[in-house]
């Protein structure tokens, strides 16, 4: 491959992988997320009030965690990736709304924002996420009427 080529296929394949993640999440698949994160892969959501950890701590979390929301939407854009050989980083802007059934039984939706920080390898099953930190940009709770 030229290296414009493999270049564009890096990036797209990146993205890709960041797409997945969010489908495995808002679909509740999380053992596809073995296709997305590195068997040791290092994960920290403490920023917006969740773990840090280990990639099969964080798996188990997810799946312990995330059925309390009846409807999750991952929203990944700006993604800025930057390529080096077999490794490579992202920085990409997520918007998140969260539905979820308060204790006075009305439903509510948690809205956040935040950036992905991501770092990558190419492994001999294409690229996985050995890294992932989220800064928190915003968030709210509103009442659904």
């Amino acid at each position: 491959m030229t290296s414009d080529f493999q270049a564009l296929h890096d990036r797209l394949a990146i993205e890709d992988l960041m797409s997945r993640y969010s489908l495995a999440i808002d679909t509740g698949r999380h053992d596809d997320l073995d296709d997305v994160f590195t068997s040791d892969a290092h994960i920290d959501y403490t920023e917006m009030g969740g773990p840090a950890g280990t990639y099969p701590e964080i798996k188990q979390w997810l799946a312990s965690t995330l059925p309390m929301f009846t409807a999750l939407l991952h929203i990944n854009a700006n993604p800025l990736v930057s390529v080096t050989g077999d490794t490579a980083t992202a920085r990409t802007i997520c918007f998140t709304p969260m539905q979820f059934d308060s204790p006075d039984q009305k439903s509510r939706v948690l809205f956040c924002g935040l950036w992905y920080h991501d770092e990558f390898a190419r492994t001999d099953r294409g690229w996985r996420i050995t890294r992932r930190r989220e800064e928190k940009c915003v968030d709210a709770t509103v009442a659904v009427t």
